[in-house]
């Protein structure tokens, strides 16, 4: 009997070690990670992802490795953000989704929430945004690492927008997101949640008019080959944050956690870099290929959308909300 239960005991002892004790290490103890994205292997995101592995393998002296999984390949955003909930899978650069989990973070994707980039640096690297962060962690078991920073949102489509009047009735795509999709409809267009994998096939068939994202967004998504103008809405500073499963995190030594969030500081601030140093360069490329830019008159949009927000921030939290006006003096 004592033979029989020692046998047990060390067979348990070795699929423990191969298995890394239910945790994420590879036979020969190197920490094996996952980080998926829906963008392609050109974008600005696909670079700072491997900013991030870089910075991850090289801290760590090779004990840990991140592979990338872009191109939607582990799934589109909900499909991320779930996969992080159950620990299959362990970062994954996503935004508006996250709303579905916790409200909070959704009232950052308010369109004319902020009018310049400062405002909404100071609040996504401020108080406000560590608030929401323990929310999201608290609500979904998604920890945010960090936030980076995309460009403001611009809107492209196959006729010229110069006035408020260009876009009533425009069947214009928006990310599967409440808080748009109301802003949207109430300055006069008719918003379509649509998953971004179908964007550009939708805008080739005619099933769409319009989309809206950041430059780099619309440049690594070829979305200039489908459209024919591209109008400098600016209506939305836009956010991605770099984010993990806190199931994975929760498996880490402190010693492996500091890697993680220093390699996440590191690819951070090198993804913002990157988006302020090609973002023109890429519109004046879409612009010499032939998209056609207009510069409409932002405030009557902003008027339109601005007299939403108080009816959805009640939906969600309405404290928290004037919160953020207080901290961008509105």
């Amino acid at each position: 009997m004592k033979k029989i239960l020692t046998g047990i005991l060390a067979c348990l002892f070795t699929g423990c070690m191969l298995v890394g004790c239910g945790g994420n290490k590879a036979a020969d103890g190197q920490v094996e990670l996952k980080l998926g994205h829906i963008q392609s292997e050109s974008d600005l995101w696909q670079k700072g992802a491997e900013k991030f592995k870089e910075e991850v393998e090289k801290k760590s002296n090779g004990t840990m490795k991140v592979t990338i999984y872009p191109n939607s390949t582990l799934g589109g955003d909900r499909d991320l953000a779930e996969g992080m909930q159950m620990g299959t899978v362990d970062f994954a650069l996503i935004a508006g989704v996250l709303g579905n989990f916790d409200k909070s973070i959704s009232l950052l994707e308010l369109p004319y929430l902020f009018d310049n980039h400062e405002q909404y640096d100071t609040v996504v690297n401020g108080a406000i945004g560590k608030k929401i962060s323990e929310n999201v962690l608290k609500s979904s078991g998604i920890r945010i690492l960090n936030w980076w920073d995309r460009g403001p949102r611009q809107v492209t489509s196959n006729k010229p927008i110069n006035t408020l009047d260009d876009i009533q009735g425009l069947k214009i795509r928006v990310p599967e997101i409440p808080a748009m999709v109301e802003t949207w409809r109430a300055m006069g267009a008719s918003p379509t949640p649509m998953a971004w994998s179908e964007v550009y096939t939708s805008l080739q068939q005619n099933v769409i008019d319009a989309q809206e994202n950041p430059v780099p967004f619309i440049y690594g998504g070829r979305i200039q080959e489908v459209q024919k103008y591209i109008a400098l809405t600016e209506h939305k500073y836009e956010y991605v944050t770099l984010a993990m499963s806190d199931k994975k995190w929760q498996q880490l030594t402190p010693e492996q956690q500091k890697i993680i969030q220093d390699a996440a500081q590191a690819a951070t601030e090198y993804e913002n870099k990157l988006v302020v140093e090609q973002s023109d360069k890429m519109l004046k490329e879409m612009e010499a290929g032939g998209l056609q830019v207009t510069k409409p008159d932002k405030a009557p949009f902003a008027a339109k959308a601005k007299a939403a927000h108080e009816a959805y921030a009640k939906t969600v939290d309405l404290d928290l909300y004037h919160e953020i006006l207080q901290a961008i003096a509105r």
